[in-house]
Protein backbone atom coordinates (compact mmCIF):
# COMPACT_ATOMS: atom_id res chain seq x y z
CA UNK A 1 0.00 0.00 0.00
CA UNK A 2 1.09 3.50 -0.97
CA UNK A 3 2.35 5.21 2.13
CA UNK A 4 1.01 8.92 2.48
CA UNK A 5 2.76 11.96 3.24
CA UNK A 6 1.37 15.39 4.87
CA UNK A 7 3.36 18.89 4.81
CA UNK A 8 2.65 22.12 4.78
CA UNK A 9 3.74 25.93 4.89
CA UNK A 10 1.79 29.31 6.78
CA UNK A 11 1.05 31.98 4.07
CA UNK A 12 3.37 34.52 5.63
CA UNK A 13 5.85 36.70 4.14
CA UNK A 14 7.16 36.07 0.36
CA UNK A 15 8.73 32.66 -0.26
CA UNK A 16 12.16 32.24 -0.49
CA UNK A 17 15.34 30.23 -2.23
CA UNK A 18 15.64 28.34 1.36
CA UNK A 19 12.01 27.46 0.94
CA UNK A 20 12.11 25.98 -2.18
CA UNK A 21 15.71 24.20 -2.03
CA UNK A 22 15.04 22.85 1.74
CA UNK A 23 11.13 21.44 1.31
CA UNK A 24 8.90 22.62 -1.62
CA UNK A 25 12.10 20.99 -4.08
CA UNK A 26 11.91 17.79 -1.96
CA UNK A 27 7.91 17.75 -1.87
CA UNK A 28 7.94 17.95 -5.90
CA UNK A 29 9.95 14.83 -6.07
CA UNK A 30 8.18 12.76 -3.18
CA UNK A 31 4.42 13.58 -4.55
CA UNK A 32 5.61 10.36 -7.09
CA UNK A 33 6.45 8.50 -4.66
CA UNK A 34 3.91 8.56 -2.32
CA UNK A 35 0.35 10.04 -1.50
CA UNK A 36 0.25 13.61 -0.86
CA UNK A 37 -1.26 16.20 0.77
CA UNK A 38 0.43 19.97 0.50
CA UNK A 39 -1.38 22.22 2.96
CA UNK A 40 -1.55 26.18 2.87
CA UNK A 41 -2.21 26.40 6.88
CA UNK A 42 -3.56 29.79 7.62
CA UNK A 43 -4.39 28.85 10.95
CA UNK A 44 -0.52 28.88 12.18
CA UNK A 45 -0.56 32.13 10.34
CA UNK A 46 -2.99 33.34 12.89
CA UNK A 47 -0.32 33.56 16.18
CA UNK A 48 0.64 36.41 15.68
CA UNK A 49 -1.69 39.57 14.53
CA UNK A 50 -2.38 39.15 10.37
CA UNK A 51 -4.23 42.16 8.16
CA UNK A 52 -7.15 39.92 7.06
CA UNK A 53 -7.51 41.19 3.43
CA UNK A 54 -3.58 40.57 2.94
CA UNK A 55 -3.38 36.69 4.33
CA UNK A 56 -5.95 35.77 1.99
CA UNK A 57 -3.87 37.19 -0.78
CA UNK A 58 -1.30 35.40 0.58
CA UNK A 59 -2.81 31.85 1.03
CA UNK A 60 -4.08 32.28 -2.95
CA UNK A 61 0.08 33.85 -3.62
CA UNK A 62 1.02 30.11 -1.94
CA UNK A 63 -1.42 27.69 -3.45
CA UNK A 64 0.18 29.15 -6.53
CA UNK A 65 3.59 28.80 -5.64
CA UNK A 66 2.96 25.26 -4.99
CA UNK A 67 1.56 24.55 -8.53
CA UNK A 68 3.94 26.53 -10.02
CA UNK A 69 6.97 24.96 -8.85
CA UNK A 70 5.28 21.29 -9.76
CA UNK A 71 3.32 20.04 -7.35
CA UNK A 72 0.57 18.70 -9.63
CA UNK A 73 -3.02 18.94 -8.44
CA UNK A 74 -3.68 15.68 -10.25
CA UNK A 75 -1.28 13.83 -7.98
CA UNK A 76 -1.88 15.49 -4.82
CA UNK A 77 -3.78 17.15 -2.57
CA UNK A 78 -3.22 20.85 -2.36
CA UNK A 79 -5.89 22.45 -0.36
CA UNK A 80 -6.29 25.53 2.48
CA UNK A 81 -6.28 24.71 6.09
CA UNK A 82 -9.20 26.43 7.64
CA UNK A 83 -11.30 24.94 4.30
CA UNK A 84 -11.78 22.06 6.22
CA UNK A 85 -12.85 22.50 9.79
CA UNK A 86 -11.71 19.41 11.19
CA UNK A 87 -8.18 20.60 12.00
CA UNK A 88 -9.29 22.70 14.26
CA UNK A 89 -11.92 20.04 15.85
CA UNK A 90 -9.41 17.50 16.01
CA UNK A 91 -7.12 20.54 18.11
CA UNK A 92 -9.49 20.57 20.86
CA UNK A 93 -9.56 16.86 21.64
CA UNK A 94 -5.84 16.59 21.25
CA UNK A 95 -5.26 19.57 23.65
CA UNK A 96 -6.76 17.07 26.37
CA UNK A 97 -4.94 15.00 25.48
CA UNK A 98 -1.23 17.08 25.11
CA UNK A 99 0.77 18.02 28.93
CA UNK A 100 1.50 21.68 29.27
CA UNK A 101 4.93 20.28 30.31
CA UNK A 102 5.25 19.13 26.61
CA UNK A 103 4.90 22.48 25.36
CA UNK A 104 6.24 24.32 28.05
CA UNK A 105 9.68 22.62 26.42
CA UNK A 106 9.17 23.20 23.10
CA UNK A 107 12.38 25.32 21.46
CA UNK A 108 10.56 27.49 19.12
CA UNK A 109 7.90 27.94 21.21
CA UNK A 110 10.78 29.43 24.33
CA UNK A 111 12.81 31.44 21.47
CA UNK A 112 9.37 33.24 20.06
CA UNK A 113 8.45 33.95 23.82
CA UNK A 114 11.82 35.53 24.72
CA UNK A 115 11.06 38.00 22.04
CA UNK A 116 7.32 38.60 22.71
CA UNK A 117 7.37 38.27 26.25
CA UNK A 118 3.95 40.02 27.04
CA UNK A 119 1.92 39.58 23.96
CA UNK A 120 2.62 35.60 23.92
CA UNK A 121 -0.72 34.70 22.50
CA UNK A 122 -2.33 31.33 23.40
CA UNK A 123 -2.46 30.09 20.03
CA UNK A 124 1.30 30.16 19.63
CA UNK A 125 1.64 27.98 23.04
CA UNK A 126 -0.80 25.61 21.54
CA UNK A 127 1.32 25.72 17.40
CA UNK A 128 2.58 22.26 18.02
CA UNK A 129 -0.90 20.67 19.03
CA UNK A 130 -2.39 21.82 16.06
CA UNK A 131 0.73 21.11 13.81
CA UNK A 132 -0.02 17.27 15.30
CA UNK A 133 -4.02 17.27 14.07
CA UNK A 134 -2.99 18.38 10.61
CA UNK A 135 -0.92 15.13 10.20
CA UNK A 136 -2.64 13.11 12.41
CA UNK A 137 -5.60 13.93 10.39
CA UNK A 138 -4.78 12.34 7.24
CA UNK A 139 -3.27 9.12 8.93
CA UNK A 140 0.17 10.31 7.70
CA UNK A 141 2.99 8.00 7.53
CA UNK A 142 5.91 10.60 6.90
CA UNK A 143 6.27 14.31 7.15
CA UNK A 144 8.84 16.34 5.33
CA UNK A 145 10.30 18.66 7.67
CA UNK A 146 13.15 20.88 8.39
CA UNK A 147 15.63 20.25 11.56
CA UNK A 148 13.21 23.01 13.97
CA UNK A 149 9.94 20.96 13.24
CA UNK A 150 11.54 17.66 14.35
CA UNK A 151 10.66 18.35 17.93
CA UNK A 152 6.93 19.41 17.22
CA UNK A 153 7.20 16.15 14.80
CA UNK A 154 7.94 13.99 18.44
CA UNK A 155 5.65 15.45 19.96
CA UNK A 156 2.79 14.42 17.37
CA UNK A 157 4.33 11.20 17.47
CA UNK A 158 3.74 11.36 21.34
CA UNK A 159 0.24 12.75 21.15
CA UNK A 160 -0.98 9.68 18.59
CA UNK A 161 0.71 6.65 21.21
CA UNK A 162 -0.70 8.33 23.95
CA UNK A 163 -4.46 8.70 22.32
CA UNK A 164 -4.13 4.98 20.98
CA UNK A 165 -3.10 3.81 24.06
CA UNK A 166 -6.30 5.63 26.16
CA UNK A 167 -8.85 5.62 23.87
CA UNK A 168 -8.14 2.64 21.15
CA UNK A 169 -5.86 2.13 18.11
CA UNK A 170 -7.22 5.67 15.91
CA UNK A 171 -3.71 7.36 14.50
CA UNK A 172 -0.63 6.59 12.82
CA UNK A 173 2.48 7.47 14.39
CA UNK A 174 4.38 9.35 11.33
CA UNK A 175 7.97 9.79 10.81
CA UNK A 176 10.18 12.49 9.92
CA UNK A 177 11.10 12.87 6.18
CA UNK A 178 14.46 15.15 6.63
CA UNK A 179 16.34 15.42 3.22
CA UNK A 180 20.16 14.78 3.28
CA UNK A 181 20.90 17.82 1.41
CA UNK A 182 19.27 20.80 0.95
CA UNK A 183 17.43 21.29 4.59
CA UNK A 184 18.76 23.82 5.89
CA UNK A 185 19.85 27.00 3.82
CA UNK A 186 21.45 29.66 5.28
CA UNK A 187 21.70 33.56 5.35
CA UNK A 188 23.54 35.24 2.27
CA UNK A 189 23.94 37.88 5.23
CA UNK A 190 24.77 35.35 8.01
CA UNK A 191 25.32 32.19 6.81
CA UNK A 192 25.36 31.61 11.38
CA UNK A 193 21.77 31.56 10.71
CA UNK A 194 18.94 29.91 8.42
CA UNK A 195 17.22 31.80 5.18
CA UNK A 196 14.34 33.41 6.22
CA UNK A 197 11.62 36.07 5.34
CA UNK A 198 11.73 37.81 8.54
CA UNK A 199 15.37 38.66 8.22
CA UNK A 200 16.16 41.57 9.33
CA UNK A 201 18.58 42.24 6.31
CA UNK A 202 16.68 41.85 3.23
CA UNK A 203 19.48 40.83 1.28
CA UNK A 204 20.09 37.77 2.83
CA UNK A 205 16.98 36.35 1.18
CA UNK A 206 16.58 35.48 -2.03
CA UNK A 207 12.57 35.35 -2.65
CA UNK A 208 11.05 32.92 -5.09
CA UNK A 209 9.22 36.30 -6.99
CA UNK A 210 11.88 38.74 -6.92
CA UNK A 211 13.60 40.03 -10.48
CA UNK A 212 16.39 39.64 -12.02
CA UNK A 213 18.45 42.63 -10.78
CA UNK A 214 17.23 42.20 -7.56
CA UNK A 215 18.68 38.34 -7.53
CA UNK A 216 21.99 39.62 -8.55
CA UNK A 217 22.28 42.22 -6.14
CA UNK A 218 21.71 40.34 -3.48
CA UNK A 219 24.22 37.41 -4.67
CA UNK A 220 26.36 40.55 -4.92
CA UNK A 221 26.51 41.45 -1.86
CA UNK A 222 26.60 37.89 -0.01
CA UNK A 223 29.06 37.74 2.45
CA UNK A 224 32.07 35.60 1.89
CA UNK A 225 35.02 34.01 4.08
CA UNK A 226 38.85 34.36 4.36
CA UNK A 227 40.90 32.56 1.70
CA UNK A 228 40.36 32.38 -1.71
CA UNK A 229 39.77 28.83 -2.74
CA UNK A 230 36.26 27.68 -4.10
CA UNK A 231 35.46 24.44 -2.59
CA UNK A 232 33.24 22.20 -0.02
CA UNK A 233 34.30 23.17 3.59
CA UNK A 234 31.86 23.57 6.63
CA UNK A 235 34.84 25.54 8.54
CA UNK A 236 33.82 28.30 5.96
CA UNK A 237 30.39 28.49 5.90
CA UNK A 238 29.45 31.63 3.65
CA UNK A 239 31.01 30.05 0.82
CA UNK A 240 29.67 26.37 1.88
CA UNK A 241 26.21 27.82 1.49
CA UNK A 242 27.01 29.23 -1.82
CA UNK A 243 28.45 26.28 -3.47
CA UNK A 244 25.60 24.00 -1.83
CA UNK A 245 22.62 26.51 -3.27
CA UNK A 246 24.98 26.41 -6.74
CA UNK A 247 25.10 22.87 -6.51
CA UNK A 248 20.65 22.46 -6.05
CA UNK A 249 20.03 24.73 -7.86
CA UNK A 250 22.54 23.49 -10.96
CA UNK A 251 21.93 19.86 -10.66
CA UNK A 252 26.01 19.33 -10.85
CA UNK A 253 28.06 17.11 -8.49
CA UNK A 254 29.52 18.86 -5.43
CA UNK A 255 32.75 17.44 -7.35
CA UNK A 256 31.51 19.07 -10.94
CA UNK A 257 31.20 22.04 -8.91
CA UNK A 258 34.86 22.47 -7.19
CA UNK A 259 36.17 21.68 -10.53
CA UNK A 260 33.60 24.63 -12.20
CA UNK A 261 35.27 27.33 -9.69
CA UNK A 262 38.46 26.15 -9.91
CA UNK A 263 41.24 28.78 -9.97
CA UNK A 264 38.19 31.39 -10.17
CA UNK A 265 37.39 33.86 -7.91
CA UNK A 266 34.78 34.69 -5.82
CA UNK A 267 33.13 37.57 -8.16
CA UNK A 268 32.79 34.88 -10.77
CA UNK A 269 30.80 32.47 -8.39
CA UNK A 270 28.69 35.64 -7.03
CA UNK A 271 28.14 36.03 -11.00
CA UNK A 272 27.17 32.40 -12.03
CA UNK A 273 25.20 31.86 -8.97
CA UNK A 274 22.73 34.67 -9.73
CA UNK A 275 22.93 33.34 -13.49
CA UNK A 276 21.58 30.19 -12.84
CA UNK A 277 19.33 31.49 -9.91
CA UNK A 278 17.59 33.87 -12.61
CA UNK A 279 17.34 30.59 -15.15
CA UNK A 280 15.74 29.08 -12.60
CA UNK A 281 13.09 31.25 -11.60
CA UNK A 282 12.08 32.68 -14.52
CA UNK A 283 9.42 29.69 -15.88
CA UNK A 284 7.99 29.31 -12.06
CA UNK A 285 7.35 33.35 -12.17
CA UNK A 286 5.72 32.71 -15.04
CA UNK A 287 3.81 29.74 -14.23
CA UNK A 288 2.81 31.60 -11.51
CA UNK A 289 1.35 34.71 -13.49
CA UNK A 290 -0.18 31.97 -16.15
CA UNK A 291 -2.59 30.64 -13.36
CA UNK A 292 -5.84 32.31 -13.23
CA UNK A 293 -8.14 32.47 -10.21
CA UNK A 294 -10.94 30.59 -11.92
CA UNK A 295 -8.14 27.84 -12.45
CA UNK A 296 -6.84 27.91 -8.47
CA UNK A 297 -10.08 28.30 -7.02
CA UNK A 298 -11.07 24.51 -8.93
CA UNK A 299 -8.37 23.36 -7.86
CA UNK A 300 -8.44 24.11 -4.34
CA UNK A 301 -12.15 23.02 -3.96
CA UNK A 302 -11.16 20.10 -5.48
CA UNK A 303 -8.38 19.66 -2.62
CA UNK A 304 -10.70 20.78 -0.13
CA UNK A 305 -13.51 18.09 -0.89
CA UNK A 306 -10.33 14.93 -0.70
CA UNK A 307 -9.25 16.59 2.57
CA UNK A 308 -12.27 16.13 4.24
CA UNK A 309 -13.40 13.06 3.17
CA UNK A 310 -10.49 11.53 4.70
CA UNK A 311 -10.42 14.23 7.97
CA UNK A 312 -13.76 13.52 8.68
CA UNK A 313 -13.34 9.79 8.95
CA UNK A 314 -10.53 10.19 11.33
CA UNK A 315 -12.45 12.68 13.42
CA UNK A 316 -16.04 10.26 13.68
CA UNK A 317 -13.62 7.96 15.24
CA UNK A 318 -11.97 10.28 17.49
CA UNK A 319 -15.71 11.38 18.12
CA UNK A 320 -17.22 7.52 19.00
CA UNK A 321 -14.11 6.85 20.66
CA UNK A 322 -14.50 10.26 23.00
CA UNK A 323 -17.83 9.63 23.90
CA UNK A 324 -18.50 13.19 22.03
CA UNK A 325 -20.70 10.92 19.37
CA UNK A 326 -22.40 7.82 19.33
Amino acid sequence: MTKRIFSGAQPTGNVHLGNYLGALKNWVALQHEYESFFCIVNLHALTIAQDPALLIEKTRDLARIYLAVGIDPQVSTIFIQSDVHEHAELTWVLNCVARMSELERMTQYKDKARKQQENISVGLFDYPVLMASDILLYQTDLVPVGDDQRQHLELTRDIAIRFNRDYGETFKAPDAFIPKVGARIMSLSDPAKKMSKSDDDPNGCVLLMDDADTVQKKFKRAVTDSGTEIRFDVSRPAINNLLEIYHLMTGKTPQAVENHFAGKGYAQLKGDLAESTVEFLRPIQQRVREINDERLDEILDQGREKARQIARATLERVFHLTGLKR
